[in-house]
């Protein structure tokens, strides 16, 4: 293990007599997993570092010093060239040692007012920041796609918008036009973004200054380092702060709920792409063959996206299992914090743009989606509420309807392969010129309620979705961008 005899050395070394066991060391060491929060543990150390130099710890020479070898050590993280030892815990006491091996006792200064409690805290904010950015990033890569082939298929003066068969219990229910139908997935798609941008505001405040629980007594500032890491605001409790972790379960939490409507769009994608449905073909770029069967074509990667789900549900579940139990402030348990979010992050790097290349790569089959938005009965409910407008109570009126229905099933037809006088027959209140209402497109027309699925109304509702996802994209530092 590349141990000394006793625990002196490491961060928490003093107290101790005897290095740790093999086994326990194993068991605690973690820089495999917390390796990658160098960015935000250097940056949180500049900021510490800046504090030391304003209290008079650190000299002028000494804080140029540190801030030049933090830079090196920066440079030796981004080349993947920094020197890991066997007896590296984690990555705070990795880059403390490493200062130490090039600094000497300056190296050591550094840990003056700090805590790995805070300090483990604020690193998972900072992380936690830019991981919403980029995830909202790949949200909106989905939405766009789905608003391109919305606007593809809502028609222009000289083609006529795409029907499609709106469905419940998957079974046709309605007419709808598909645009309508596309544009329902962006606005679920809105909500999961609104999670990640809710809780990054609940992220979004320092802990730095809480040192192990209760706070320091050398005079530092807690808002200086909030404004030199780009945290809007201070945690209000010293103990709250290095306790809590319910940022990242709000996260994990939101990463949850995006995976399952990311698992329902790929669901639908795939029953789309069978030839049961045959209302779209996946891209070749999308999509994959048999192994066995060279007829296969298969949209494999709306199944990923669909199988991805349960292990970004595991990570949710992982890290509320970690944290239920455990009483203020800082546990060790919490060590366990960080592998279930950067699990869900990666997984969600993979799916979002594989998701929104499918969506781009579809090619519908206008002719089926027309067909099936056409049959199944669909217009029977057109019927019922043309009674209701014609007095009759829609309870009488759906049973009407529903006869009507029966009849055209033995007939082996549907309703508008009805003779008009058969309809008319059906109560005093038809006549034969209802049989005009059995027509899709002006079924469609009628509902131009300002969320229905008219053609105008679908228009105004895309316009305002292209506003509100331009709108909401950024520019902010990728998820691993130090502040």
């Amino acid at each position: 293990m590349g141990t000394d005899a006793t625990g002196a050395g490491r961060l928490w070394g003093a107290r101790l007599q005897a290095a740790p066991a093999d086994a326990a060391w194993a068991l605690g060491v973690s820089t495999a997993v917390d390796g990658r929060l160098w960015r935000q543990d250097l940056a949180g150390s500049r900021a510490h570092a800046g504090e030391l130099h304003r209290i008079g710890v650190l000299d002028d020479a000494e804080h140029d010093r540190l801030l030049a070898a933090l830079d090196r050590c920066a440079d030796l993280f981004a080349d993947e060239a920094f020197p890991f030892r066997d007896d590296d815990e984690d990555v705070h006491g990795a880059i403390e040692r490493w200062l130490v091996d090039d600094l000497g006792p300056l190296g050591g200064k550094l840990r003056a007012g700090r805590s790995r409690n805070d300090q483990i805290a604020n690193d998972l904010r900072l992380y936690l920041k830019d991981a919403t950015t980029g995830v909202v990033a790949g949200i909106r890569g989905v939405q766009r796609a789905l608003l391109d082939q919305a606007e593809v298929h809502l028609g222009t003066d000289d083609r006529p918008a795409t029907l499609a068969p709106g469905m419940t219990h998957l079974q046709r229910g309605q007419p709808v036009l598909l645009s309508h139908l596309l544009l329902a997935w962006v606005w679920m798609l809105e909500r999961d973004a609104g999670r990640f941008l809710d809780a990054r505001a609940r992220i979004d405040e320092s802990v730095l200054g809480s040192g192990a629980l209760a706070g320091l007594t050398l005079d530092l500032d807690p808002a200086a380092y909030a404004a030199s890491l780009g945290f809007a605001r201070v945690a209000p409790n010293s103990m709250d702060a290095v306790a809590a972790r319910d940022g990242a379960t709000e996260f994990l939490a939101a990463a949850a709920i995006l995976s399952v409507t990311c698992s329902r769009i790929g669901e639908e994608l795939v029953l789309w792409s069978t030839a049961e449905f045959g209302y779209a073909r996946v891209g070749d770029a999308f999509s994959t063959g048999s192994s066995i069967m060279p007829q296969k074509r298969n949209p494999d990667i709306a199944e990923l996206v669909r199988g991805k789900t349960g292990r970004v549900v595991g990570d949710l579940v992982a890290l509320l299992t970690t944290v239920k139990g455990l009483p203020m402030t800082y546990n060790r348990d919490l060590q366990e914090d960080k592998e279930p979010v950067f699990d869900a992050v990666d997984t969600l790097e993979l799916v979002l743009p594989a998701l929104a290349g499918t969506i781009a790569s579809l090619q519908f089959d206008v002719d089926r989606l027309a067909t099936a938005a056409a049959g199944g009965f669909s217009l029977a409910t057109d019927l019922a509420e043309e009674l209701v407008r014609r007095g009759v109570p829609f309870r009488d009126a759906h049973e009407v309807v529903g006869g009507l229905v029966r009849r055209a099933e033995q007939a082996g037809v549907d309703l508008d392969g009805l003779d008009p006088a058969v309809i008319a027959d059906a109560h005093d209140a038809l006549d034969t010129s209802v049989a005009e209402l059995l027509d899709v497109r002006a079924a469609v027309e009628r509902r131009d309620a300002s969320l229905g699925t008219a053609p105008g109304s679908v228009r105004v509702q895309l316009e305002h979705a292209r506003r509100l996802v331009g709108a909401q994209s950024d520019d902010r530092p990728g998820r691993e961008g130090g502040a």
